[in-house]
């Protein structure tokens, strides 16, 4: 496959026949180092997980945790504890070799705009202690965030050879009401020097649904083309939620091979 496919390894401890099927069907994950794969499995058991991986020849990449973290909080216990998990998850992460890592930024408009400096130089010391720890490059994707500069402003503060974009539209267009401001060309304007990664799936605008693309709303066709029109070529996860929406997106993608060919393979290491 051309691009990643999401898998919470939460869902592989409780069931080992998801592991099983991205193997035997060769689907490249993107595994999601949950609060749960932190917290309740061993570094053995990692360990193994790894070592399947990489038998099978799977690249892979690794969603770092994003459950009540709060990687540039300005409370001194809220923070050490979002870096403390952070850097447990980033030490886990190493063991599968990851092409990147991919972590939420975080950044809450209505508490954390009035300090968006102190929230700035804190998020950057945390991206910048998870590098320390992994060496693989790391993908900062917008979730709740209305607006794209703090994102932006997070990436170009760390070295442009380890960090870059995740672009998720989905949150773009139900978080940060894409689906009613219409401004897709600033996010990908600003985002656009660093934009290295996307989290593909759709929804209707309401929500984050992670449907299958081409089901929801999101303008997909001006996504790829702002991505042709600025010469960007990021690789991409699939995220569905269920199976239906998996096999949606396949379709959606295996139909618009214009499409599929701006993302670059998930083979290739990491720019």
């Amino acid at each position: 496959m051309r691009t990643f496919v999401n898998l919470p390894l939460s869902w592989v401890a409780r069931d080992p026949a998801w592991l099983d099927r991205f193997v035997a069907e060769a689907m490249p994950p993107e595994l999601g180092i949950d609060t749960f794969a932190v917290q309740n499995l061993s570094r053995d058991w990692h360990r193994e997980t790894a070592r399947r991986l990489a038998d099978a020849g799977l690249p892979c990449a690794v969603h770092l945790p994003f459950f009540d973290l709060h990687p540039g909080s300005l409370n001194d216990g809220v923070l050490a504890a979002s870096r403390e998990t952070l850097r447990r998850a980033a030490d886990l992460a190493a063991l599968y070799g990851p092409r990147h890592l991919v972590g939420h930024a975080a950044f809450d408009h209505s508490q954390h705009e009035p300090e968006l400096d102190a929230w700035l130089e804190r998020a950057t010391g945390t991206w910048s202690a998870v590098l320390d720890v992994c060496d693989a490059p790391v993908r900062i994707e917008n979730t709740h965030e209305r607006e794209p500069e703090p994102v932006a402003a997070l990436v170009g503060a760390l070295p442009a050879d380890r960090a870059g974009i995740c672009f998720d539209a989905g949150h773009w267009h139900s978080f940060a009401r894409g689906v009613q401001r219409r401004d897709l060309r600033r996010w990908l304007d600003a985002f656009a020097p660093r934009l290295a990664h996307l989290h593909l799936h759709d929804n209707d605008g309401s929500d984050d649904q992670h449907l299958g693309l081409g089901t929801g709303s999101i303008p997909l066709d001006d996504l790829f083309g702002g991505l042709i029109a600025r010469g960007l070529h990021p690789t991409a996860t699939l995220e569905p939620h269920d199976e239906a929406s998996f096999a949606v997106s396949r379709a959606w993608l295996a139909a618009r091979p214009q499409y599929a060919e701006v993302l670059s393979p998930v083979s290739a290491p990491a720019a």
